[in-house]
């Protein structure tokens, strides 16, 4: 018996049966989400499962660490806001177990962040895309230019690189240049980048300019989107207009010829077969005529044969006393064949 049980042990360790129906998942708001200073802004998110126990929220700001904002077991509508958050933040469940809102009161320039909900699920922390959530100040604090030049429909695996230049004056903070991504399949990762930079004199004031790059190699369908060059600088965050990333699917003329040239294969394949079948009929056809001409030949040769037969009656003259003594005998006739050859 204990043998038993230490290979069942064995076996579970080795082959472990997976969770039935553990379809957990998360939709949150993703890409970049803009408002202004003092406004209130709701981020939303769901997700399902029943193996799903904690929701909760992060927010994560440029070049920062993730910190977590709220916790609420999934079956409690009442979430716990972590400190420094009880003010201005607040969790709505909406009265249902897969609800799991954001509501941000009173925006703060400091509020510019990348925020993202999160599930625990089988003792597993799952996190949705992310939302960068861009507060802006009217009027800016700080004066700069970001330029994005427009780009080109690319075809599919095709290489590019997206550039950007920024003008900025100088500021006594530090300044950071950013990449995201908006719309496109995948998350809204941030992408920083230090650029290469310089001071330039501009109308007699001192400007700096830094000028960046994003390479996309061999891009596909979950790379489309609209990606922003950023520039986080004395407390803000300047965006530029954007340059979208657009995938074009190849011309009519090539589907037309891709069809037309497999349905030239198959025509042949289709044709070869018919080919075969019929060269296969006729050899058994041309064989079954042999065989028929080569016996109808040697039925004409008997027939010819048995016209060349010659009888013969072969009358035997006897002796006297031969006679006397067969006189009841009948005649004898014997017949031979004579076969002419004809040369």
């Amino acid at each position: 018996m204990m043998p038993l049980c230490i290979f069942l042990v064995l076996l579970i360790q080795i082959c472990p049966v997976p969770a039935v129906g553990k379809t957990s998942g998360i939709t949150q708001d993703s890409g970049v989400i803009e408002a202004k200073v003092g406004e209130t802004v709701t981020l939303k998110c769901s997700c399902q499962g029943d193996s799903v126990t904690f929701l909760s929220w992060y927010q994560q700001s440029l070049g920062g660490k993730p910190l977590i904002i709220s916790t609420r077991m999934r079956h409690n509508t009442e979430a716990s806001i972590s400190p420094g958050y009880q003010d201005r933040f607040k969790v709505s469940a909406s009265g249902q177990d897969d609800i799991n809102h954001l509501i941000i009161k009173d925006l703060r320039l400091s509020d510019s962040a990348t925020y993202y909900c999160g599930i625990l699920d089988f003792n597993a922390i799952e996190f949705g895309q992310g939302a960068f959530l861009h507060v802006r100040a009217s009027p800016s604090n700080i004066q700069a230019v970001v330029h994005q030049p427009a780009l080109e429909p690319l075809g599919l695996g095709e290489s590019v690189n997206l550039s950007c230049t920024v003008y900025a004056e100088p500021c006594a903070g530090e300044q950071s240049l950013y990449w995201f991504r908006h719309g496109a399949a995948q998350p809204a990762v941030m992408y920083a980048s230090g650029g290469q930079c310089e001071n330039i004199t501009n109308e007699g004031y001192l400007v700096k300019k830094c000028t960046l790059n994003l390479a996309l190699k061999s891009v596909s369908s979950p790379d489309a989107g609209v990606y922003y060059c950023a520039l986080a600088s004395c407390g803000e965050t300047v965006f530029g207009s954007g340059t979208k990333v657009e995938l074009v699917a190849p011309p009519l003329l090539v589907y037309c010829l891709i069809v037309a040239l497999a349905l030239s294969v198959i025509v042949l394949l289709v044709l070869a077969s018919i080919v075969h079948k019929l060269k296969k009929k006729l050899c058994s056809h041309c064989k079954g005529t042999v065989s028929h001409l080569t016996c109808s030949a040697a039925s004409e040769n008997m027939s010819q044969d048995a016209d060349s037969l010659h009888y013969a009656a072969l009358n035997l003259n006897r002796t006297s006393e031969q006679h006397h003594q067969e006189d009841n005998v009948e005649s004898v006739c014997v017949y031979s064949r004579v076969k002419s050859r004809k040369e």
